[in-house]
């Protein structure tokens, strides 16, 4: 595939999980091949991830620049703030219908369709905020499904703290975390004004007791996409390797 034929690819598929038809914004990178088989980078938010974070163009440069294996870059966007909330927050109406989406679906729809390796650890979830929660909250459910996960100021309450401390084979995971020192007052759409910086240090604390393979950095900046963008790369590298 030549530069100028590289596309962000738009497909869709009915989730039964779910029970509405799922789109998903798939980037091949510009010398795919069939012939080689490819890591999966799965992003919550994608087409933040796309036009923001420019996610298909770093996997083009890092390849090409052999810093990181041959990826697919796959985004699900949201519908509203609303279906947002409601499959990303721990406490969302759809979440674990979200989460079994994911596992159950989504990957042997993507196996099936791309020559994928089909191995946990070639798998990576990333995301930002509540789209980095459920990232987290999906490869603690399915370890074996889903090895990495990067997070950009993910969501951090109870019930993560919770599934977190009770995991029983951190070993299984990779996880990247980062927050920024400035997540002080944060607006949610439910959840009023958060303090995100605190919950994210506890988490980053549980995570290091109980033996995760995790890095985690504090960046000067707060909870916006300003901030994120520039930490998408280093995200890349460290996690696609």
């Amino acid at each position: 595939m030549s530069e100028s034929k590289r596309k962000l690819e738009e497909l869709s598929f009915y989730s039964e999980s779910l029970q509405e038809d799922v789109t998903l914004l798939v980037y091949l990178p510009s010398n795919y091949s069939t012939l080689y088989k490819y890591s999966l980078l799965i992003a919550q938010d994608g087409k933040d991830y796309v036009m923001y974070g420019r996610t298909p163009r770093l996997i083009d440069e890092l390849m090409g620049e052999s810093k990181i294996d041959r990826t697919i870059f796959v985004g699900i966007p949201y519908k509203s703030v609303e279906d947002r909330r409601d499959k990303y927050h721990p406490d969302g109406k759809q979440t674990n219908a979200y989460i079994r989406f994911l596992a159950h679906e989504l990957i042997p729809f993507l196996d099936e369709k791309y020559p994928t390796y089909q191995v946990g650890k070639t798998r990576t979830l990333i995301g930002d905020s509540l789209a980095g929660t459920v990232s987290l909250l999906t490869a603690l459910a399915y370890p074996n499904t889903f090895g990495n996960v990067i997070m950009h100021s993910p969501f951090v309450n109870e019930a993560v703290l919770q599934a977190v401390d009770s995991f029983v084979s951190p070993s299984l995971l990779d996880l990247y975390h980062v927050i920024g020192t400035k997540e002080t007052a944060v607006k949610t759409t439910q959840d009023g004004v958060l303090n995100f910086i605190e919950p994210n240090r506890i988490l980053h604390e549980t995570m290091r007791s109980k033996g995760y393979s995790v890095f985690y950095d504090e960046f000067d900046g707060d909870h916006t996409w300003k901030y994120w963008q520039k930490d998408v790369k280093r995200s890349l590298e460290m996690m696609l390797k």
